[in-house]
């Protein structure tokens, strides 16, 4: 998988191991030749992995909603800007435009974006994934509720046909790649 879309947080107020986290594998993926498409934020984790893979050789892609560009947050070293009216314009691009996602440590932009891929998947709009990076238990919690809602019925086939699950950094890379 060349192309790899990342959804994860543009707080600066989080703890620094997930800066730490979303650097390496920014770093591994700009050593190995990938191209990030992402939201194009200068924000949080979203520069700090988007800086990482320019800094070490890789592609950037900003997918850049309006508001983000009237509130002059967009990343000042992208190769590629794409321009999108909302939010949900640029959750389309990204998923058509990434091989797989990614999903690093986040907020509520992070989980609608996650949800939104794999919506469009369960009702057969792709067949991507969404790889869930659960260093240190982040998303133990949502993927508990994932199963509960499995569990009562509400699901006509189980979630985790939609995503996968990555614990280590070696982890993530061996589903990505």
């Amino acid at each position: 998988m060349e192309k790899i879309g990342i959804f994860c947080s543009a707080a600066a107020n989080i703890d620094k191991m997930y800066f730490e986290s979303a650097r390496q594998i920014g770093e591994w993926m700009g050593k190995t030749g990938k191209t990030l498409i992402y939201g194009g934020a200068d924000l949080g984790l979203m520069e700090c992995v988007a800086r990482a893979v320019k800094e070490n050789g890789g592609k950037v892609i900003g997918v850049v909603p309006t508001k983000l560009e009237e509130k002059g947050r967009v990343c000042t070293f992208l190769d590629e800007v794409i321009h999108t009216h909302n939010l949900s314009d640029r959750k389309d691009i990204m998923t058509e435009k990434s091989d797989i996602l990614v999903a690093l440590p986040g907020g509520i932009g992070t989980l609608d974006e996650i949800f939104h891929v794999m919506a469009a998947a369960s009702i057969g709009y792709h067949r991507k994934k969404v790889i869930f990076y659960n260093e240190y238990g982040f998303y133990d919690e949502l993927l508990k509720t994932l199963k509960t809602l499995e569990d009562k019925g509400f699901a006509r086939q189980p979630f985790s046909t939609y995503y996968e699950v990555a614990n280590t950094p070696e982890e993530l890379k061996e589903k990505i790649n």
